[in-house]
């Protein structure tokens, strides 16, 4: 009885040949999910940062035109504003997950929200000269920080 190892051999090129594409495949599709659950990670820690900063950033504003409780120094309501509003956590947890260029673009612009918040405490009003040029400051860190977010959630789905 002769065997025949052509067909054999065939047959199992092809199940190699399968098994092979099965598993790119397969490899494929977890690398799409992995990148996939890291963009939205990266979705919601910028997110987050930026809600809390413009929170910070009403909360220290109200305070600054007048807008607390009497009784308590305009520097701890100040700055009682800034811890409330989340966003040193915020800072922290983009800080896992975001790449250098975002991270520290966001760092620049917890800077400045600090010393605007620092500004303020001091008792210096909304319409001097120096609180227009911190805002200013503030405004370029949050469009610089934006566009770094913007920019890494583009490049990583195309």
């Amino acid at each position: 009885m002769r065997m025949d190892w052509g067909s054999a051999l065939s047959t199992s090129i092809g199940a190699a040949i399968g098994i092979v594409a099965t598993l790119v495949a397969d490899r494929n599709r977890w690398r799409r999910e992995v990148s996939s659950r890291a963009l939205e990670t990266r979705r919601e820690a910028y997110t987050e940062f930026m809600t809390a900063m413009n929170e910070a950033g009403e909360a220290i504003r109200a305070v600054s035109l007048g807008d607390h409780q009497g009784g308590m120094s305009r520097d701890s309501v100040v700055r009682e504003a800034f811890r409330s509003s989340g966003v040193h956590a915020a800072l922290e947890r983009l800080r896992l997950v975001a790449p250098p260029a975002v991270e520290a673009a966001a760092y620049a612009a917890f800077r400045s929200m600090r010393y605007l918040r620092d500004h303020y405490a001091a008792g210096r009003e909304p319409a001097d000269a120096e609180a227009h040029a911190v805002r200013m400051e503030l405004e370029d860190n949050f469009r610089t920080v934006r566009d770094l977010m913007r920019k890494d959630m583009t490049a990583t789905t195309d």
